[in-house]
């Protein structure tokens, strides 16, 4: 299931598939099996209706969700690029050799968050996050013996500074990490499924079913994909852009 909700444009093929198998089994299965007589209208229609509420206000809680987590990416993209560039110019504080060594580290640095933020292979990411914690080491090492031979309060800036670039980092790890969990997909997916047989289930016309039992199920499809895309930080379409980090490496890298 955490495979399939990773790749967005799979899902929507899948609970596509599964949407119209479901409409397709209420209209031409269990129409024939328990014919729904007029008696029974009224009582249907108050269950199919409260069935597609409740799929409703499902699907946008968790595109609230989704969307909330996005912009909890944005924002600490934003934070990570402000951290790095405030410390670089705290490095300033420092004597030469320390402020020397930080600030090449953290051009080094911002390279590797921006790469992090773009590439999509998982094996890449493993890597970049070991030499990320690397590179962390090294920088909170030169910070310290910074402190260590100029101990002030004005140094103390320096470590301060240091110490937002790490955590800011670390901010942004958890933020990738959460996601919507499984067990609200299932339970998504699975009401999903009971609203397209019910939908098929009512329908009048059978001749309809070729034409307007598809509505359905591609909109509820639709609805998982773009979900998922949104809430998939690096399979989706929709991703944040490090355009920020981008403009502080380019204010590091500038001679």
């Amino acid at each position: 299931m955490q495979q399939l909700i990773r790749h967005p444009l799979v899902l929507l093929v899948v609970s596509f598939a599964f949407m119209s198998l479901a409409a397709w089994f209420g209209n031409s299965v269990l129409r024939k099996r328990m014919a729904l007589d007029e008696d029974s209208r009224d009582d249907f229609r108050t269950v199919q209706g409260a069935t597609l509420t409740l799929l409703a206000l499902i699907i946008g809680f968790s595109l609230s969700m989704a969307v909330g987590r996005y912009d909890q990416r944005k924002n600490y993209e934003e934070e990570e690029a402000n951290a790095i560039g405030t410390e670089f110019i705290r490095a300033d504080l420092l004597p030469e050799a320390a402020a020397a060594a930080i600030r090449s580290d953290l051009a080094k640095y911002v390279d590797l968050r921006i790469e992090y933020y773009q590439t999509r292979d998982t094996q890449r990411v493993e890597q970049i996050n070991a030499a990320t914690s690397e590179l962390q080491d090294k920088l909170w090492s030169a910070a310290r013996s910074g402190v260590v031979t100029q101990p002030n309060p004005v140094v103390a800036l320096a470590v301060a500074g240091m110490n937002d670039v790490i955590n800011t980092q670390g901010y942004t790890q958890a933020a990738w990490s959460n996601r919507i969990p499984v067990a609200a997909w299932i339970m998504m997916i699975l009401i999903g499924v009971f609203a397209n047989v019910l939908v098929g289930y009512g329908a009048k016309n059978p001749s309809s079913k070729g034409r307007f039992l598809m509505i359905m199920p591609l909109t509820v499809s639709i609805s998982f994909m773009l979900i998922a895309d949104i809430d998939t930080p690096r399979n989706g379409i929709i991703r944040v852009v490090p355009q920020n980090l981008i403009s502080a490496a380019q204010s590091l890298h500038r001679p």
